[in-house]
């Protein structure tokens, strides 16, 4: 393998990341200053949480729920090694809330709506509908994508709490029904040891980074995908990737910052 040709495809890769990071950073800045008169249409905001937020309830609540269920089995057997089974509750509802109810909810919501705005966007793009809206003078960013936007902004922390609340009964299920747990104990350990600003809010602010970073990335991809099948098959692709390294490239660097003291 000749060596040249291997230093020129780094630098042609690092030269296209930084491309595509401005480029996605751009798209945000021009997101952001048409957002204010935007916003004051908030039917379309409202329109976009119930596609991205309600269509993905389903998934959301089911995946919570079995995560909460393997939470209790793995963390009961984990526990029972110490004599500490009370803590199960307490157990649970940490991991939910600080790491797995926003990072799981993040990847899911990247896999089933981040997806479905990207090929929706691509679409628009490939029909030329974007393009008729500039020759009507409709902005397509503060039509199309600031709703979008806000849509998912708002709707991915409301998801996350979904799924760390079933993920929580789903716990209690498995560590109270049928374990045996006293259901005393687990409550009383839970809200001794779940503090509100520190993990609770945390978290919230953790699924609020997602779903922006989430959102950005599929409408980025959708805005800048080739006008065929096959760059908007390729587009919806590579919003899932993307938006999964992203995401947990975030949650180390957030758990660093919030939980390092």
């Amino acid at each position: 393998m000749n060596p040249f040709a291997f230093i020129r495809g780094i630098g042609r890769h690092l030269r296209e990341s930084i491309l595509s990071l401005g480029a996605i950073t751009r798209l945000f800045m021009a997101i952001l200053a048409r957002s204010g008169s935007a916003l004051k249409r908030f039917g379309l905001v409202s329109q976009q949480v119930h596609f991205i937020g309600n269509y993905s309830l389903l998934i959301i609540a089911v995946s919570g729920l079995f995560v909460g269920f393997v939470l209790g089995l793995q963390g009961y057997y984990t526990l029972n090694r110490y004599g500490s089974e009370e803590a199960l509750g307490l157990l649970v509802a940490l991991s939910l809330t600080r790491e797995l109810g926003p990072v799981v909810t993040a990847l899911l919501f990247a896999g089933r709506a981040g997806t479905s705005l990207t090929a929706e966007i691509g679409l628009m793009k490939a029909g030329e509908q974007l393009a008729a809206m500039e020759v009507m003078a409709v902005d397509p960013v503060r039509r199309v994508l600031v709703p979008r936007f806000w849509g998912g902004v708002i709707a991915m922390p409301v998801l996350a709490a979904v799924f760390s609340m079933v993920g929580i009964i789903g716990g209690w299920v498995v560590g109270v029904l049928l374990i045996g747990i006293d259901p005393g104990a687990f409550w009383s350990q839970m809200q001794d040891g779940v503090d509100v600003f520190k993990d609770v809010a945390n978290g919230v602010i953790k699924s609020i980074i997602f779903g922006i970073a989430v959102t950005l990335i599929a409408l980025y991809e959708g805005w800048t995908a080739k006008a065929t099948p096959e760059g908007v098959a390729r587009a919806t692709t590579r919003t899932v990737v993307s938006g999964a390294l992203v995401v947990l490239g975030l949650d180390f660097l957030l758990t660093a910052l919030m939980f390092s003291t």
